[in-house]
């Protein structure tokens, strides 16, 4: 298992005793989103094998890598009030978030959703969303991506709601 850290987002956790096998899905993902959301709710209702890693960064979101492998990984974020990822995809890769402790809220271009402790939110490869902390206090979350992230483009919006192709990303640069 391969652990990265970096101050600004959490990341994933265990996968200890739970199959994660599904089917194929658009874009190579070998575990379909309502399968994703079920592992990242199951990872958020059980703390205990990954809540002693997380830490609060004022300076941006904290994230670590808590497991990878051909199939998927797993990240915990944890995020402090104002905190957010800007409107963001996940390339060719499925996946999912749960929120384990306080509550974000998931943006898209034209709908905002509330996702509290316990909940999950799905979605398929080139998916586009702003996921932020708009409350008074810390939330942490548990996201799992299928096949692993290989790359993310980050957006803008434009005056008339379109979204604007900012920047990049490879695995590389996390």
């Amino acid at each position: 298992m391969t652990v990265t850290t970096k101050s600004g987002t959490p990341a994933p956790a265990s996968t200890r005793g739970t199959s994660t096998r599904g089917t194929q899905t658009r874009g190579g993902s070998p575990f379909a989103p309502p399968r994703l959301a079920e592992r990242a709710r199951e990872l958020a209702q059980n703390p205990e094998d990954w809540l002693h890693r997380v830490r609060l960064d004022p300076q941006g979101r904290w994230y670590e890598r808590i497991h990878q492998d051909a199939d998927h990984e797993i990240w915990v974020i944890s995020w402090l009030p104002g905190q957010s990822t800007g409107f963001h995809d996940h390339g060719d890769s499925a996946g999912a978030f749960a929120v384990a402790l306080g509550a974000l809220e998931e943006h898209r271009v034209r709908a905002v959703r509330e996702v509290g402790a316990g909940q999950a939110r799905s979605f398929g490869p080139d998916y586009v969303h702003d996921v932020r902390n708009t409350s008074a206090a810390p939330a942490v979350s548990v996201h799992v991506y299928s096949p692993p992230l290989s790359s993310m483009r980050r957006y803008d919006v434009d005056a008339e709601g379109a979204l604007v192709q900012l920047a990049s990303e490879s695995a590389e640069d996390w």
